[in-house]
């Protein structure tokens, strides 16, 4: 038996409505109809995005000094920079700026939780 890639991403979050609606007012993206309990799952592709409630056991609190620090969470937009304005506009946390790179024009953001997330345009 073989593993053959990601195939669901989802972060754990304090408080999931925030969560949820911050991805859909300042990212843009649509909830599916149903998920499973404790979990917002979002229509994107080629793999589905979710927040859901912490696992048992899990302190998000206690996540030093964020939550998802080593991980490197990249999302595409169809246009990083008027994204990125936008988002500013809102007062949502950047960490890094734009800059041209291989994979377009790319910027990353803070969610409200604090995972970093990484906006870009170009072809991955």
């Amino acid at each position: 038996m073989t593993v053959t890639g990601p195939d669901f991403l989802a972060v754990q979050v304090a408080d999931l409505d925030r969560a949820a609606a911050f991805y859909e007012t300042h990212l843009g993206l649509r909830r599916l109809p149903a998920g499973p309990p404790g979990a917002v799952v979002f229509d994107t592709r080629p793999i589905a995005f979710a927040v859901r409630t912490p696992l048992p056991g899990t302190d998000l609190a206690a996540a030093s000094p964020r939550p998802g620090v080593g991980v490197s969470l990249w999302m595409h937009a169809d246009d990083a920079q008027a994204l990125h304005d936008r988002l500013v506009a809102a007062g949502v946390t950047i960490m890094t700026p734009p800059v041209d790179g291989p994979f377009g024009r790319t910027f990353t953001l803070l969610d409200p939780d604090g995972y970093a997330i990484t906006l870009h345009d170009g072809t991955a």
